[in-house]
């Protein structure tokens, strides 16, 4: 365009030599006023941008050296004419967002988009960036600060106390003592091994089936005498159990007891290797399912989330009228009471510039049509000049 603007400029000069050179006087007053309309209207533009063949002349480089004063004026402009409720409402009214987004995720396609973007950069993403001693710390952290806010001897005590209230401790502890009946007679046999071993030489082994017997009918007997619910036994367990979960309920001392012994397991070397080794094992198995590609657990199973939520949102209308109603007040509110933020951050951006840049980069948005006015200016200033011509010759 600046070619084609030369030419015309060019065109005039030739006219006005071949004017001179065979007087041909109206085409001469053409082609002057021409070369003098091109000529003034690319000393405006060209003083828009910068200085005209680098000469210091006043009030040209205009857009360079007004340029803070500019991006003032454009961040005012921004937030006094567009981020006002008047301009906004409208706007966010036509534009039904929880409509729009319902649809859009109920693809398929557009659902795996979304899962893709979260896999592929911002899963990988975290993981690169954190650090895993910070990590580790991080859940140890949070891992004793919460054991520290449990009372484990009021919380044993009170489940408990609901067991023993329903008599389900004493089922629990005739369990156990089958258990144990069971496993005292498979140990039958070891019990005559252990009190042959223990009698002496001489005994030749006479008493030993007699105190082996003795002593495995005695525990037999005891047994079976502690799973009858009406036993002595029981009744001196099941007083024992009550009388626990009551201190358990009631004694701080006792509390404090089994919460230090808690504590004191937490600190233990094998527990902390144990959690330290949870987010070992969660990072190596997050990473190894996303390496699967297409058959990714976390993968398809976030499609999935997106594509249900996509569904779902698209048939609850209440819901739909919620998100839009959360996105009309809360984004307008939060532009009205920012816009001067904004104001200001479009003004530092445009004052970050650099002006040269900024002169050229504007000079190239709007080429075509700068050209156009030198072109502009030759014409209209040739068609001037020859009416001037024409009137100075038939009027005066």
């Amino acid at each position: 365009m600046k070619l084609i603007a030369l030419s015309v400029l060019a065109l005039a000069f030739i006219g006005y030599l071949i004017g001179m050179h065979f007087h041909v006087e109206a085409l001469k007053a053409f082609s002057e006023a021409a070369m003098v309309g091109g000529l003034a209207d690319w000393f405006a533009v060209v003083a828009l941008f910068r200085r005209p063949m680098g000469l210091p002349i006043p009030h040209t480089a205009l857009i360079p050296n007004n340029k803070d004063s500019i991006g003032e004026n454009l961040g005012q402009f921004v937030a006094g004419e567009f981020l006002t409720r008047e301009r906004l409402e409208p706007k966010i009214n036509e534009f039904d967002f929880a409509e729009k987004a319902s649809h859009w995720l109920a693809e398929r396609s557009n659902a795996l988009k979304v899962s893709n973007l979260i896999v592929k950069d911002i899963i990988p993403g975290i993981l690169n960036v954190v650090n895993d001693d910070d990590v580790k710390r991080f859940i140890h952290a949070q891992f004793i600060n919460k054991l520290e806010s449990i009372n484990f001897g009021k919380w044993l005590g009170t489940g408990l106390d609901t067991l023993t209230k329903d008599g389900r401790h004493q089922e629990l502890f005739t369990t156990i003592l089958e258990k144990v009946h069971i496993e005292f007679h498979n140990y039958a046999n070891r019990i005559h091994t252990r009190v042959s071993e223990k009698t002496p030489w001489w005994s030749l082994g006479v008493a030993d089936e007699t105190i082996a017997n003795g002593i495995i009918n005695g525990i037999d007997a005891f047994l079976r005498d502690a799973k009858r619910p009406s036993s002595d036994v029981r009744k001196k367990v099941n007083h024992y159990i009550v009388e626990m979960v009551e201190k358990l309920k009631s004694s701080p001392e006792m509390q404090d007891n089994i919460n230090d012994f808690i504590y004191k397991l937490s600190h233990n070397h094998e527990v902390n290797e144990y959690i330290n080794g949870i987010w070992n094992e969660i990072k190596t198995w997050v990473l190894n399912d996303l390496s699967r590609k297409e058959e990714s657990k976390i993968k398809n199973a976030l499609t999935d989330m997106f594509q249900n939520l996509g569904s779902g949102l698209n048939q609850d209308e209440p819901l739909k009228n919620k998100i839009n109603g959360f996105i009309k007040t809360t984004v307008i509110d939060k532009l009205i009471e920012y816009k001067g933020v904004i104001s200001h951050f479009i003004a530092s951006t445009v004052k970050s510039w650099d002006s040269k840049e900024v002169a050229e980069k504007l000079e190239l948005e709007i080429g075509k049509d700068l050209q156009f006015i030198r072109i502009n200016g030759a014409v209209v200033g040739g068609i001037a000049g020859l009416m001037i011509y024409l009137i100075s010759q038939f009027v005066f």
